[in-house]
């Protein structure tokens, strides 16, 4: 088994263009996206690493809330999920897979998490 660092965002709120139906179209709809970023690890983490050992899970934040086009209609979740996933892949080459979950809030009746999860790996 190889060592692997695994940053983590979950539960970022976020209005997003997305949708087929005409009662979700034209008006941003509410997301809940938890991103998970594969990195290559170095070899020691020592107590003085600098940030430019890891990523900073900012970068992870952003890419599912203001790293999003305002102004980009998604028909479907899965693309709001592939524009994150490219996001961080262009970022870092040290991304090496992500996983994007995204629930969509207004079509929950009792609470439940209805949505998908995309896991991508770095092609190439």
């Amino acid at each position: 088994m190889s060592d692997s660092l695994i940053l983590e965002v979950a539960n970022v709120h976020t209005d997003v263009l997305t949708g087929i139906y005409s009662e979700e179209t034209g008006r941003p709809q509410p997301l809940r996206i938890s991103i998970r970023a594969w990195l290559r690890p170095q070899d020691r983490y020592t107590p003085d690493c600098p940030l430019t050992a890891s990523k900073n899970y900012m970068d992870l934040k952003h890419a599912a809330s203001d790293g999003l086009p305002k102004e980009v209609h998604f028909q479907l979740i899965e693309s709001v999920a592939d524009h994150i996933c490219e996001t961080l892949f262009v970022q870092d080459a040290r991304v090496q897979q992500v996983e994007v979950k995204i629930v969509k809030l207004a079509i929950s009746e009792a609470g439940e998490d209805i949505g998908m999860t995309l896991t991508r790996a770095r092609r190439g």
